[in-house]
C-alpha cells in the first residue's frame, strides 16, 4: 500500500487557518485594530465599505515595521511577542500567535504601507490570495496603513455564508466599540460607506476612572452617565476597576455586558452570574445591568490561549474571583445609596433635615392652647335625637313578651343569593376545567386525555395574529400623548430606526423627531403604557439589529412578533380560572396554534395511553 498522508500546500493551510481566526470581516477588524494597539498607536481610524466585504481599511500612528519585518508579518506563526512557551503565560499583548496576517492574507486583497520613524522611505505590499505580487520602497507617514479588500473572494461558500450588511455592520461596531472600552487614551474614529459612526477623543485626565468614564458615555450616549457607579478594589490576586449601573436602568436585552482581563475582552458566563448575585433582589425578574468591568490579574494565573478568537480563558483561582467580583459590586451599589441598607440603630425620620443641618440653635416648635375650649358645649342636637332613637329601640324589646322573636323576625336572609353564590353551575362546572402548574403551564382535560399549554408561547401565538391582522388592515389603535416622549437610544440604532419608521408607526408608535440620541414620540400604541414603551423599542430595534428583514412585509412582521415577545403573559405570572380559560380557547382559535411566532410549542397533548404507560412503567 502506497502512502497516503502528505503535508498540505502553505495556501490550503492558511486558509485552513483563516476559517477558525477570521469567521467574518468583524475578525478582520479586531485583529488589525489589536495590531495598532500592540504597535503604540495614539491615533486609529477604522474605514469600512459595504460592511467589510468590499474595504477594511485601518490607519494608525504607531511605530511601523521596517522592510524586513513587513515581509515576515504575513508569514505563518511569524511574531515577535513570543519565543518559548513558557511566554505564553506572561502574555501583556493582543496578538502573539502570529496567524491573523498570513490568514486574511491568504482569503483576500491585501495592500500594506508602513514606515518606521527611522526610515525616511517606508515599504508598500500587495498580496492577493497569499501570494507577493510586489514589495518595494514608498513615501508614506509614520505608522502603518492596513487595506483589506474583497474578502472571501476565492472561498465563495465561504462568502455566502455572511450575513445581511446591516448584521455584519453590527458585529464590526461591537470589535471597534470592544477595543474603544478598553484603550479610553487612544483616540479611535469609525467610517462606514464614508458616514462617520464614531468619533471618539483620547482622555485627556490623569485619572483612569475620568477618561474611561468620558469613553463609555461617548460610545453608549449621553444618558448612560447618570446610569454609572464607579467600582473599584484591589487585591493581591485581582484588581478590579470600572462601572456598573444603576438596578432601575436595568434592562431585558442583553449586550451591554463587557468582561475585560488584562485588557482583552472575554466571555465568561461564571463571571457574569457573579454580577448577577450581586445584584440579588435589586432586579425585577428578566432584566440584566449593564456593566463595564476591567479586571486585572497575574499573567501566570489565566490562560488566554484555548480559543482562537481569545475571548474564552481560564482562571485557575476562579472561585477567588467570583467571590471577589460579587462582595466589590454589592459593595459599591450600597455605598453609593443604590442598594437599600439595613440600619436598626437609626431612625431616619430623626435625622436633621438638610436646611437646618448648619444651624446652631433650632428653637422648639410653639404651643397654643384656648383655656375656654370645652368639647361638651359643643354637641349637637342630632347626636342626641340618635341616641334617644337606640334607647328606644332597646327599650321597645325588654318591653315585649317574647323579644327574641321579634329580633329573629326582624332579620331576613335571602336564600336564593346564597344558593346562587355557593353553588352556580357555572362556576362548579368550569372550576376544574384548567388549572395551572408552577405559574407556567396551564392543564386541561380533553376528550383522549389532558393537555399542557405553555401560557407564555401560547399569548405570543396569540397576540401574533390579532396584531398581525390588525396592522396589515386598517392599522393598531394609537393614544395621543398630553405630553411628547422623549426616549433616549444608542446613537448606532438610528439608521434602524429610520428604516422602520413607518412600519413604527403603522404598529401606533408615531415618532415626530429623530434626535442623535433620542426619539421623540406624540403617540404609542394602546395596548401599552408609557413605562412600557422604553423596553419595547429597544427590543424591536435589538430584533432588527440582528435580523434585518429584506421585505416591507417582513418588517411588519418582525415588528409583530417583538410586540407579542414584549405584551405576552411572562412565565411566573399566576392566572386565575377565567383567564386561563380565555388563553385556551384564544390559542385554538388561531390559524396556527401549534407554535409561537419563534417556532417553539405552544402545547403538548398526552394521551391516556401515555398516562397509563407513565404508572405502570
Amino acid at each position: 500500500m502506497s502512502d497516503i498522508i502528505r503535508l498540505l500546500p502553505d495556501n490550503v493551510a492558511n486558509q485552513i487557518a483563516a476559517g477558525e481566526v477570521v469567521q467574518r470581516p468583524a475578525s478582520v477588524v479586531k485583529e488589525l485594530l489589536e495590531n495598532a494597539v500592540d504597535a503604540g498607536a495614539t491615533d486609529i481610524k477604522l474605514v469600512i465599505k459595504d460592511a467589510g466585504k468590499t474595504l477594511i481599511q485601518v490607519v494608525d500612528d504607531g511605530e511601523g515595521m521596517s522592510p524586513g519585518d513587513a515581509r515576515m508579518a504575513f508569514e505563518r506563526h511569524a511574531t515577535s511577542k513570543i519565543q518559548t512557551a513558557e511566554d505564553l503565560f506572561n502574555l501583556r499583548t493582543n496578538g502573539f500567535r502570529g496567524e491573523a496576517l498570513a490568514s486574511i492574507a491568504a482569503i483576500s486583497h491585501v495592500h500594506l504601507k508602513t514606515r518606521t520613524s527611522e526610515n525616511e522611505l517606508g515599504t508598500e505590499i500587495k498580496i492577493n490570495g497569499g501570494e507577493i505580487l510586489t514589495q518595494q520602497p514608498v513615501s508614506c507617514t509614520k505608522g502603518s496603513v492596513f487595506e483589506v479588500k474583497n474578502l472571501f473572494y476565492n472561498i465563495p461558500a465561504r462568502r455566502n455564508f455572511l450575513k445581511s450588511n446591516s448584521i455584519e455592520t453590527r458585529h464590526i461596531i461591537d470589535a471597534f466599540q470592544r477595543i474603544s472600552f478598553t484603550y479610553p487614551k487612544i483616540s479611535f474614529s469609525m467610517v462606514h460607506n464614508e458616514n462617520e459612526v464614531f468619533k471618539l477623543p483620547k482622555g485627556k485626565s490623569k485619572q483612569w476612572t475620568s477618561n474611561s468614564r468620558q469613553r463609555i458615555v461617548a460610545i453608549m450616549g449621553k444618558a448612560t452617565n447618570e446610569k454609572l457607579v464607579p467600582i473599584t478594589e484591589e487585591t493581591d490576586i485581582l484588581k478590579i476597576k470600572g462601572f456598573v449601573t444603576k438596578p432601575s436602568f436595568a434592562k431585558k436585552k442583553k449586550g451591554e455586558q463587557f468582561f475585560f482581563v488584562n485588557n482583552r475582552f472575554i466571555k465568561s458566563p461564571y463571571l457574569h452570574h457573579a454580577v448577577m448575585n450581586a445584584y440579588e433582589g435589586l432586579l425585577q425578574p428578566g432584566y440584566h445591568p449593564s456593566y463595564f468591568l476591567f479586571l486585572e490579574v497575574p499573567s501566570d494565573s489565566v490562560d488566554v490561549n484555548i480559543h482562537p478568537t481569545k475571548t474564552e480563558v481560564k482562571f485557575d483561582n476562579d472561585r477567588d474571583l467570583y467571590a471577589i467580583i460579587r462582595s466589590t459590586i454589592k459593595h459599591s451599589l450600597g455605598q453609593y445609596n443604590v442598594a437599600p441598607v439595613l440600619d436598626f440603630n437609626r431612625d431616619a425620620d430623626l435625622d436633621t433635615p438638610y436646611a437646618f443641618k448648619d444651624k446652631e440653635y433650632i428653637s422648639a416648635p410653639g404651643i397654643e392652647v384656648d383655656q375656654n375650649y370645652n368639647p361638651f358645649q359643643t354637641e349637637n342636637q342630632y347626636q342626641g335625637a340618635r341616641r334617644h332613637e337606640k334607647n328606644s329601640q332597646w327599650e321597645a324589646l325588654y318591653l315585649s313578651d317574647h323579644p327574641e322573636k321579634e329580633l329573629i323576625e326582624n332579620i331576613t336572609v335571602d336564600l336564593d343569593n346564597i344558593s346562587q353564590e355557593l353553588f352556580d353551575e357555572s362556576e362548579a362546572t368550569t372550576l376544574y376545567k384548567t388549572f395551572q402548574v408552577q405559574s407556567k403551564y396551564i392543564a386541561s382535560s380533553i376528550k383522549s386525555g389532558m393537555v399542557l399549554i405553555d401560557q407564555n408561547a401560547a399569548h405570543q401565538r396569540i397576540i401574533y395574529e390579532e396584531y398581525l391582522a390588525k396592522i396589515t388592515m386598517e392599522g393598531l389603535g394609537h393614544q395621543q400623548l398630553l405630553f411628547p416622549l422623549r426616549v433616549s437610544i444608542n446613537k448606532v440604532d438610528i439608521p434602524v430606526v429610520k428604516q422602520i419608521q413607518q412600519d413604527l408607526k403603522s404598529a401606533g408608535f408615531h415618532i415626530s423627531t429623530i434626535e442623535d440620541e433620542a426619539l421623540i414620540l406624540n403617540a404609542i400604541p394602546t395596548t401599552i403604557s408609557e413605562k412600557e414603551v422604553i423596553n419595547i423599542l429597544e427590543s424591536l430595534i435589538d430584533n432588527f439589529k440582528n435580523e434585518v428583514p429584506e421585505s416591507s412585509f417582513s418588517q411588519i412582521d418582525m415588528i409583530t412578533k417583538s410586540l407579542a415577545k414584549s405584551l405576552a403573559i411572562k412565565s411566573g405570572t399566576t392566572l386565575n380560572n377565567k383567564e386561563q380559560e380565555n388563553i385556551l380557547n384564544s390559542l385554538f382559535s388561531c390559524k396556527e396554534p401549534n407554535y409561537s411566532p419563534f417556532g417553539k410549542k405552544t402545547f403538548i397533548t398526552l394521551s391516556l395511553d401515555d398516562l397509563e404507560e407513565k404508572f405502570n412503567s
